[in-house]
């Protein structure tokens, strides 16, 4: 009995076991049945340059309602994502209220830097898991057009000076990739060369109308130089460039000359406006209901790691979040990792031995864009139309996060 039991045990923590229960199919399981983003703009210039951050969440909470074609009363709460704005809670509840939710759904805004639309996810999740609420509503959205994540006044000296890492959180992004590329040897070469191909892929994926399925139109109104406004449809992202080479953006200028010489506005993330939102319920609601199972949310978690080096914060959530649910990267079918700037995409990648064909499939943040709050849920929603594309299963999705964190996060596909 002894060794019978020992073997069970075995066989229960081998990791092909642990895979097959992350992917069997439960009446509790947290699932997603509708994913989908707003095109991807231009910061400034952009189709969204004139939109406010609530107008974007209202139009996408509008479409999620339509949609979904679920009676939007039984939505219990809204999270959203975003960094810039200090007032977002108080947008994103008016929003919902226009989007035509009543006023029996909660409504909150939740900042935790660039994995913000991840981390709404994850609240929302845990939220329905822990039975505080039946469905919700995870969203990401971010104008940098009207926001940044600027200080608006420095962090007091007095806390500064209690150790070197809490100054070291003052940094700016562009500081931050510059210690990356210096402390591990990361190319100015390399960096070029994944920049571009992230470009390709994107390009290659809006020629090949791989982006439709994850975009919803807008419909909002810009204002021309000459001052007059006019109202425009938004169907597609702006920051692809084609034709993008290696030796074209060799010829990009540091951006950050006074912190080292690797950085450039064509290897870093655009500064983009733009958001996605997730409908999550348990599986036994959404059968209930009868609506469509895209994928299933398993779990996520977050690490630490020095703030001077923000960006390889993927390096260390990942391992943490493979650890927990004990399964490997080779089990993982598409792998989504925010480009924030090319040295801390490369340098996670080769540290972890990243199989470049699955991340990033369609390009990510250096040629998309990365409106800051919103690309945790948009790499979610991305991630799960490639991993449709291809009908496989396992999504993978990782954020580095300004003051040296990092978030991870894994989902099963619905074959």
């Amino acid at each position: 009995m002894a060794v019978e039991r020992i073997g069970s045990i075995i066989k229960h923590l081998a990791p092909g076991s642990a895979l097959n229960n992350i992917q069997s199919k439960n009446a509790d399981d947290i699932v997603i049945t509708l994913a989908i983003r707003t095109p991807l703009c231009k910061a400034k210039k952009g189709g969204f340059k004139d939109t406010s951050l609530e107008y974007m969440v209202y139009a996408l909470l509008k479409e999620v309602r339509l949609r979904s074609n679920l009676d939007p009363a039984l939505v219990e709460d809204i999270a959203l994502g975003n960094v810039s704005d200090g007032k977002a809670a108080y947008k994103t509840r008016a929003a919902a209220l226009a989007a035509g939710f009543p006023n029996t759904a909660g409504a909150y805004s939740v900042n935790r830097f660039c994995s913000s639309g991840l981390k709404a996810t994850a609240d929302i999740a845990h939220s329905i898991s822990n039975g505080s609420i039946e469905i919700g509503i995870a969203c990401g959205a971010e104008s940098m057009s009207q926001g940044g994540d600027r200080l608006e006044k420095p962090v007091d000296e007095a806390v500064l000076a209690q150790s070197q890492e809490a100054a070291d959180c003052m940094q700016p992004m562009g500081w931050t990739s510059e210690n990356v590329s210096r402390d591990f040897n990361i190319t100015r070469e390399e960096m070029d060369k994944f920049a571009a191909e992230s470009f390709q892929r994107a390009e290659r994926a809006q020629k090949a109308g791989l982006f439709d399925d994850e975009i919803v139109p807008i419909t909002t109104k810009i204002q021309g130089p000459d001052g007059e406004w006019k109202e425009v449809t938004l169907t597609k992202d702006e920051g692809i460039r084609p034709g993008t080479t290696a030796e074209g953006l060799g010829k990009v200028r540091a951006a950050f000359p006074q912190w080292g010489p690797t950085t450039t506005g064509g290897n870093a993330s655009q500064v983009t406006d733009g958001a996605a939102a997730l409908l999550l319920m348990k599986r036994s609601t959404a059968i209930k209901l009868g609506q469509p199972i895209l994928a299933k949310y398993v779990g996520s978690t977050v690490a630490g790691l020095a703030p001077r080096i923000m960006g390889i914060g993927p390096s260390v959530a990942i391992p943490k979040l493979l650890s927990l649910w004990n399964v490997s990267l080779a089990d993982m079918d598409v792998i989504e990792v925010n480009e924030a700037f090319a040295s801390m995409a490369v340098y996670c990648r080769n540290k972890l031995g990243l199989d470049w064909a699955k991340m990033n499939p369609r390009g990510g943040a250096i040629a998309l864009g990365h409106p800051l709050g919103a690309t945790g849920a948009r790499q979610i929603v991305t991630g799960l139309s490639e991993l449709r594309r291809q009908k496989k299963k396992m999504l993978l999705v990782s954020m580095c996060i300004g003051t040296g964190q990092g978030m991870a996060g894994l989902i099963v596909n619905e074959m």
